[in-house]
């Protein structure tokens, strides 16, 4: 069994409604129902923060664009969320990596580069049509939509930088005019491209990073060949900071792609971006080291333990 599997721990019950108060389907692709569920904000709770609404949290689980099975630690974290304020939504997404085989030769990995990009915008559409079913769904959602943060763990990091960065590159489809959201947080990720280093041509909204430096599965800076691959992190804080963009970036020395499960370790950092950046708006740029053996770890999972 590949390592992986012991990364992205098996659910027992149905990830998607694990602990949920309700599900809905908010797309049909082919014969695959997409559905999302709602983890409301524990009653009792502190919705607000200095005055102002806490935004909702729109996450996408990780999995390699093969799975969508998150480990109890999600959960847990989810737990963390709403007993601090903050309902989450939970999406699922198309998996167009599920089933393919990378071979290793250059016609392999060029075929390989097409399918992971591929992959990325399927979920990124997925996403989309999630955003466009809570705007017109708000009333019965009783959800504020205006007011979202978007999250995402490796895969689903990918998806949520990715789906950002054509939003402010005015190339996004499926959203409502206009619409941005209010904060990314990114665990592990970076953005897929078939044509080139990605760029960001406006100033996205604020923008947090958590990265390990020596991530064998989500480059931490960048992965690939003849313009195509991926660009992670450490590669994308220099476009934000070229735009004047907002950012906090944390990078975690000689950790592998156990950042991206650090939701738990790093809700620190979390409440105060939230907090800060997000709903106060301030201006912070943070650019740091975590070097912290007392971290847990999992092993270097790579692209080979996934693909």
């Amino acid at each position: 069994m590949k390592r992986f599997a012991f990364f992205a721990v098996t659910l027992l019950l149905s990830w998607i409604s694990a602990g949920a108060q309700d599900v809905y389907q908010f797309a049909q692709r082919d014969t695959l129902a997409l559905h999302l569920s709602v983890y409301e904000a524990t009653p009792g709770s502190e919705t607000t923060f200095q005055g102002q609404e806490k935004p909702l949290i729109l996450f996408v689980v990780g999995g390699g664009f093969v799975r969508m099975e998150p480990g109890d630690y999600v959960f847990d974290w989810f737990d963390i969320l709403n007993d601090n304020g903050y309902t989450v939504v939970n999406i699922e997404y198309r998996q167009g990596m599920k089933g393919y085989k990378m071979k290793k030769t250059l016609s392999g990995l060029i075929k390989a580069s097409d399918q992971f990009y591929l992959s990325q915008q399927m979920a990124v559409e997925d996403l989309f049509s999630a955003v466009n079913f809570l705007f017109e769904n708000r009333e019965e959602l009783g959800l504020n939509p205006d007011n979202m943060v978007l999250a995402g763990s490796s895969a689903g990091a990918i998806t949520a930088l990715a789906a950002e960065n054509q939003i402010v590159n005015g190339v996004a489809t499926g959203v409502p005019e206009g619409f941005n959201f209010r904060g990314v947080m990114s665990f592990a990720g970076g953005i897929i491209s078939i044509s080139g280093a990605p760029e960001y041509f406006a100033k996205p909204c604020p923008t947090l990073l958590l990265h390990g430096t020596v991530d064998g599965a989500v480059a931490y800076k960048h992965y690939g060949y003849f313009g195509r691959g991926i660009w992670g992190s450490s590669y994308l804080v220099g476009k934000l900071k070229n735009v004047g963009a907002d950012y906090c970036i944390y990078r975690y020395a000689e950790r592998t792609h156990d950042v991206a499960a650090y939701m738990i370790s790093a809700w620190p950092l979390e409440k105060e971006f939230l907090e800060r950046s997000v709903i106060l708006g301030a201006r912070r740029v943070i650019d740091a080291t975590i070097d912290d053996s007392s971290l847990p770890s999992w092993g270097n999972i790579t692209t080979d333990d996934i693909y």
